[in-house]
């Protein structure tokens, strides 16, 4: 399939981060996807975004998904909602494997710099 501007475009962004990696991989009108691996012992900042909601369904590995306070554990197929302004982070569990997660934005504002953080263990807190 080909799919031009009016639908959307294939990306091939590769970011290295702290706790692992993301690659976004498709954007268009209003939604955009990557996947994203975390390394064993490691987690993403207690994050949320003003412009867009997240859907992540767990690939492979283990971890804890935390949500607005809540925490439940995740596995291969495990799904987790993140609604427009909710607290977030997860983290891997692991000590030898890392935990994939493909990831679905979908809002008015897809760019990197919707994002506030609130605790992190990198150093990284603020916007």
């Amino acid at each position: 399939m080909n799919i031009d501007d009016q639908h959307g475009r294939f990306l091939s962004e590769y970011v290295e981060r702290p706790w692992g990696w993301y690659a976004s991989t498709f954007i268009a009108d209003g939604f955009k996807t990557k996947v994203f691996s975390v390394n064993p012992k490691q987690r993403l900042s207690l994050q949320s975004h003003a412009h867009r909601s997240e859907v992540w369904t767990i690939v492979s590995g283990e971890g804890v998904c935390y949500v607005d306070g809540r925490c439940c554990k995740v596995k291969a197929n495990s799904l987790a909602r993140i609604p427009v302004g909710a607290k977030h982070r997860i983290e891997n569990t692991s000590e030898t494997e890392n935990l994939v997660i493909s990831e679905v934005q979908a809002g008015d504002y897809l760019e990197e710099d919707d994002i506030v953080r609130y605790e992190d263990d990198y150093g990284r807190q603020g916007k």
